[in-house]
């Protein structure tokens, strides 16, 4: 059979990750410096209001609703033109606004939500859970970059968001995207897989670690692998990709192929490593494991990869 540039599944492994569903139409091309100010004279603008790892959502009923109007967000002491452009949706342009509100200080209409709930919960559908991840990277990045890292002078926003300029030498700051590799080491019938200390009771997953400067996205799942577990991989192939906003990280999901069964784990990483038949990642994920171990939650990439490897049996 002729090699398939792209043969793939029709729908690509990332759509089925939380916080993957961004639909928003980003414009990167025509940013400008008023972009803010033309978005918030739109009567259909909406904000996400965005902090502290929670965003600011409304009662209505039995529903909760994450949109605010500019003068919403000012009644509750917050400033419009702060916000940062996220994009443009058919309903109209969508911001992200800082918030640091405290939970208890809020109104009992409002109720702010942390992001894991968000699709734990589904509390909102794959476009808005992908909106938050690009909003709370974004904000993350204007909160920790306020200053040049050339010479110290204070840093202002541009670009509706997406660049801050320093007046004192003139340089340009962009947002900064962390890649991290994440990977299911497989061996024929069995998979690695790691606990952590700061775990819940029973949950074991995938292996992660940051890509390193000057560093392949293979080579790192080799060398996080390795540096890990002990087990040396050959085969590296990719499989999905998860924006993951916290705080503003790529996870980047791959299968590794074992040399060697041969643990040796990093004690001041895991708690404990060890190799799963397929059977037992079946309970795992269908919660029926004997010693009541499980996986990462759905819309995790690390539940995604180790489902998928068990439905290719």
């Amino acid at each position: 059979m002729p090699f398939a540039l792209f043969d793939a599944p029709e729908t690509e492994a990332s759509r089925f990750v939380a916080f993957a569903g961004n639909t928003l139409e980003r414009e990167s091309e025509k940013r400008a410096d008023d972009s803010v100010a033309v978005a918030l004279r739109d009567p259909a603008v909406r904000l996400l209001l965005i902090g502290g790892g929670r965003l600011l959502m409304k009662a209505s009923g039995d529903r909760l609703e994450p949109y605010f109007g500019p003068g919403e967000a000012g009644a509750l002491g917050l400033d419009p033109q702060a916000a940062i452009l996220l994009g443009r949706s058919p309903e109209g342009p969508v911001l992200a606004l800082a918030q640091a509100l405290e939970p208890e200080a809020l109104p009992a209409s409002i109720k702010a939500v942390d992001h894991r709930s968000l699709f734990i919960q589904n509390l909102l559908a794959p476009d808005g859970l992908g909106q938050v991840a690009q909003g709370a990277a974004l904000l993350t990045w204007h909160a920790t970059h306020r200053f040049c890292g050339r010479c110290g002078h204070e840093t202002g926003m541009r670009a509706g968001g997406y660049r801050r300029h320093c007046e004192g030498c003139g340089a340009d700051h962009f947002p900064r995207t962390d890649p991290v590799v994440i990977m299911l080491t497989v061996l024929g019938e069995k998979c690695l897989l790691g606990r952590s200390r700061h775990f819940a009771p029973g949950m074991y997953s995938t292996l992660a670690g940051f890509v390193e400067p000057g560093e392949t996205i293979e080579d790192a799942v080799r060398r996080e692998t390795l540096e890990e577990s002990g087990i040396r991989l050959g085969r590296v192939v990719y499989h999905a990709s998860q924006p993951w906003p916290f705080p503003h990280s790529l996870m980047i999901g791959c299968f590794g192929e074992a040399l060697g069964d041969a643990i040796a784990f990093d004690a001041a990483e895991l708690e404990d490593c060890r190799w799963f038949s397929r059977d037992e990642v079946r309970a795992m994920l269908a919660g029926t494991h004997p010693e009541g171990l499980k996986t990462p939650m759905p819309g995790a990439i690390a539940h995604h990869l180790v489902r998928a490897w068990v439905e290719r049996s």
